[in-house]
């Protein structure tokens, strides 16, 4: 297959420098890493550490994401010309240059962030972080995403990391709740991010990047994403088996069953409509779930 690099507006010439800087770091992703992570910290029983160092935990959370989603991008920066929805990041289009100082700049804020947990919780909590930025960084772009479809499932797992990580805040010795809530996480991520995928279907094709859809097709693609959207809703509903409070509950339901309604119609049209409204419906789920564990963790 003969790739095409498209031709690139320069998009981000006339940004603010700063901003140009803070796209690298994926910082709206990380916030939403962060968000899973607190849930975590507030779903585990027993004392809630100070504020000051939830702060802490939740503030490494963004700096290990943030570190993340720049190697992401500095070695993906080739790939990302390559497709439409990328071409203009900043390491792709030219507005950044990669080079030695970024990538120490990359591993300083995850030591720093790993470090600074270290200190201020404990090791576990510290072990998971590092696990979750490592899963992204290094098992999901540089080992798996080139080389097999199976890429984001496992890619999932660094959602599944931050959860503990707040979770081992308040324990070092997980409970079932947040173990749940990071299975939850786990089963979220493939479905989410394919139905980004079928939408974009061309764009990996082209960039040579073995993505669900482009491997079976996308309406197959579409019916995967519905089937996996399923088993995450019956998931989403085990905590409340397990203690989990009614406001959790009633969002688990709400979530989930505005998820299935917008992987259904995916099911049967791949287009990239539908695509694009379970992509969204995904995040609506996540956040509506992050919103009952905040709930349940006030009216305790």
């Amino acid at each position: 297959m003969t790739m095409t690099v498209l031709t690139q507006p320069d998009a981000l010439a006339a940004a603010p420098r700063w901003r140009v800087v803070a796209s690298v770091f994926k910082l709206r992703i990380g916030f939403l890493i962060m968000l899973t992570a607190v849930a975590g910290l507030v779903i585990s029983p027993g004392p809630m550490p100070s504020a000051w160092k939830v702060v802490v935990m939740a503030l490494a959370v963004l700096v290990s994401s943030a570190s993340a989603g720049a190697f992401n991008q500095y070695v993906e920066a080739d790939s990302d010309r390559l497709m439409r929805r990328t071409r203009n990041r900043a390491f792709a289009s030219g507005a950044l240059k990669t080079g030695p100082l970024w990538m120490a700049v990359i591993i300083g804020l995850l030591a720093a962030a790993v470090g600074t947990v270290w200190a201020v919780l404990n090791g576990t909590a510290a072990t998971f972080l590092f696990l979750g930025a490592f899963t992204y960084a290094v098992v999901y772009t540089v080992a798996l995403k080139r080389r097999t479809w199976t890429n984001i499932v496992f890619g999932g797992l660094a959602g599944s990391f931050a959860v503990l990580t707040g979770a081992a805040a308040v324990d070092p010795a997980i409970g079932t709740l947040p173990m749940l809530l990071a299975l939850v996480l786990f089963l979220w991520t493939p479905p989410h991010f394919w139905s980004l995928a079928i939408a974009n279907r061309e764009d990996y094709a082209q960039a040579g990047i073995p993505m669900l859809p482009v491997v079976v097709g996308p309406a197959r693609a579409g019916r995967i994403v519905h089937a996996n959207a399923i088993v995450l809703v019956a998931a989403s509903l085990l905590p409340v088996y397990f203690g989990a409070g009614p406001a959790y509950g009633v969002s688990a339901m709400i979530g989930g069953t505005w998820f299935l309604m917008k992987t259904a119609p995916l099911a049967r049209d791949s287009q990239r409509k539908n695509a694009m409204a379970a992509f969204f419906a995904s995040m609506v789920q996540l956040a509506v779930l992050i919103v009952g564990v905040a709930v349940d963790a006030a009216l305790r």
